[in-house]
């Protein structure tokens, strides 16, 4: 299996299954507290794993992929929409809505990223890949209106589909910088993006909730939010945006079976049925492949490479030889044709 897949695999299976324990933490805390200590716990975790790593890596070839300066304005939208507005729409939701029910109402996000990859950021897609995002569409429908028994207007529902439109915003914005060095992306953001939920959470007249609601809360926003999206960058920088959403799709299932196991919720048919909708447009998603001839137009940037064929370049530092290593690195023009995807290297016309 590509390794962006694997990657995508687990950003959806964290945060996923983040979901229902932030629907038991919910009920304990104003949203807009909760949100910012969820981000609050992902950004001291992750810097905290970034400041360790910096410390046990020092003399070793690892540096290179940090943001830069022009990075920062995507960085900056990112944590705005993503960071800031889209968790504070998803407790408003989760207030209103059963967990398992708004679980799968995740699903378009990555909806959302792909439209706004295909018609605004010009990303490739094709017809297998659209028929999939059609079926997500039609249940996240069926959700939207299963859940609501009377002819009221669905403002969980409503609040859960603008935090996704928010997410996707950031994903798209995040895969502008998707080379550098996804735990600093990650880090900044959740320091960034949690204070300013808490601080505003403080404003509204929120109270602090105990030491042990904190530190819960912090566990789920490290793991569900922060490793979550270490992983999702890493997987938008080997798959593009559009397919690390789709794949990022199969979210929605573990945070739905995580809350039929621990909150008790029982599923309706119309649950079922988009369940199974989800679940083909998902395997739509899963069986796509993609190649054709293209040329490589000359790029210069740093990650983390092998050299293989598409980093063939001499080194003008003293290297070891150990692979896979950090370091800034130009590619020359090649064209040659294989199965890939819109990754950092293959962002092309068609």
């Amino acid at each position: 299996m590509h390794k962006g897949v694997i990657y995508a695999l687990l950003a959806a299976a964290l945060f996923g299954a983040s979901t229902p324990f932030s629907k038991l933490l919910v009920g304990q805390m104003g949203p807009v507290m909760l949100a910012g200590l969820l981000y609050l716990g992902s950004g001291l975790g992750l810097l905290t794993w970034y400041a360790l790593r910096s410390i046990t890596s020092r003399g070793k070839q690892t540096s290179g992929d940090h943001l830069t300066t022009r990075d920062l304005p995507w960085l900056g939208g990112a944590i705005l929409t993503g960071g800031v507005a889209g968790p504070v729409l998803l407790m408003i939701g989760l207030t209103l809505t059963p967990a398992s029910s708004a679980s799968l109402l995740l699903n378009i996000e990555g909806v959302l990223t792909a439209l706004l990859a295909w018609f605004v950021f010009k990303e490739n897609f094709d017809r297998r890949i659209f028929a999939g995002m059609v079926l997500i569409v039609i249940a996240g429908v069926l959700l939207s209106v299963g859940q609501n028994t009377k002819l009221e207007i669905p403002w969980g529902a409503l609040a859960i589909v603008a935090a996704c439109l928010c997410w996707a915003i950031d994903n798209n914005l995040t895969r502008k910088i998707s080379a550098s060095d996804a735990v600093q992306i990650a880090g900044i953001k959740g320091l960034v993006a949690g204070s300013v939920s808490f601080s505003i959470a403080l404003e509204m007249g929120y109270s602090v909730p105990d030491a042990h609601v904190i530190f819960s809360a912090g566990v789920v926003g490290f793991c569900g939010y922060g490793l979550s999206l270490v992983m999702f960058v890493l997987s938008l920088r080997h798959l593009g945006t559009a397919r690390t959403g789709a794949y990022f799709s199969a979210a929605p299932f573990v945070g739905a079976v995580v809350s039929l196991l621990i909150l008790g919720e029982t599923p309706n048919t119309v649950f079922w049925i988009a369940a199974a909708l989800m679940g083909a447009g998902i395997w739509l998603h899963l069986t796509e492949t993609h190649g054709h001839k293209h040329t490589h137009l000359p790029l210069s940037h740093a990650h983390g490479h092998h050299h293989d064929e598409h980093h063939q370049h001499e080194h003008d530092f003293p290297w070891d030889g150990k692979e896979p290593h950090v370091h800034p690195h130009e590619h020359e023009k090649l064209t040659h044709s294989h199965d890939h995807f819109p990754d950092i290297h293959h962002r092309h016309e068609h």
